[in-house]
């Protein structure tokens, strides 16, 4: 039973942070997300380490990691160009 609820806290951890990730996306607060973006990947990384997560929430959080990943590739403020350019 305990271990159950380890596996829920470890869940609402990682959706904690993103939210955080889809926060910071919308208002297009670049450095911020990418932080929780390594943040999340850094804390899922952990929880499978510790043996967290189920099977099923594991493949969802990689899954969800490697879509986010995909989604904030180029989205840094160094790579936006000034308009006065």
């Amino acid at each position: 039973m305990f271990n159950f609820l380890k596996k829920n806290k470890a869940s609402k951890q990682l959706d904690a942070i993103v939210k955080r990730i889809q926060m910071n996306l919308s208002n297009n607060y670049k450095d911020a997300a990418q932080l929780n973006l390594k943040e999340f990947e850094e804390m899922l990384e952990q929880l499978e380490q510790e043996g967290m997560l189920g099977e099923a929430k594991r493949v969802y959080y990689r899954e969800l990691l490697d879509s986010l990943k995909g989604q904030m590739k180029n989205f840094t403020h160094k790579d936006q160009k000034p308009y006065w350019t």
